[in-house]
């Protein structure tokens, strides 16, 4: 299970190595950490996001270690969603229901529409929107995109994609 963390450390030598030792003494595989150094928190301590891989029933062992080295843990969660994409429609988009769109992207189970951006220029004009999506696994973005596609064209809508989020 991949899980995404935010703790806080005191400003001491040593301290982003006592947050990572357990994660590795417990056979976890670290994906990222984000180190904001150069932040503090109201408290004086630097937030650190970590995401990592950890069987779940390890989890509780190492939010205990974490607690008991005087590591705070902030937040912890599963982290669902691993693929991010997007895409742009053209068309009558709010009059051919957007929700209804959403709604079948949503409905899969694997994939979520987490951001929409609408452009509107007249009520007689074609409209654009950048939907934003996160799916749970490559294939499952994929089966998304390919929905997405298929209601586009049952919609007469035009598709545009890939678009790469980091540039948003």
């Amino acid at each position: 299970m991949r899980i995404s963390m935010d703790v806080e450390l005191k400003d001491i030598p040593g301290q982003l190595l006592l947050a990572l030792n357990p994660i590795s003494e417990l056979k976890g595989n670290l994906i990222s950490v984000v180190h904001h150094h150069e932040k503090r928190t109201p408290r004086g301590t630097i937030p650190v996001q970590l995401v990592f891989e950890i069987n779940h029933e390890k989890l509780n062992t190492i939010i205990s270690r974490f607690e008991d080295s005087g590591v705070e843990v902030i937040r912890s969660g599963e982290e669902r969603f691993l693929e991010h994409g997007a895409i742009i429609m053209i068309g009558h988009i709010i009059h051919t229901d957007i929700q209804d769109t959403i709604d079948k992207i949503d409905s899969t189970g694997f994939a979520e529409v987490v951001d929409l951006s609408l452009s509107m220029p007249r009520i007689d004009k074609p409209s654009s929107a950048l939907l934003k999506i996160d799916a749970v696994g490559k294939k499952e973005m994929n089966d998304a995109m390919s929905l997405l596609k298929t209601v586009a064209k049952e919609k007469d809508l035009l598709v545009i994609e890939p678009i790469e989020t980091e540039l948003m």
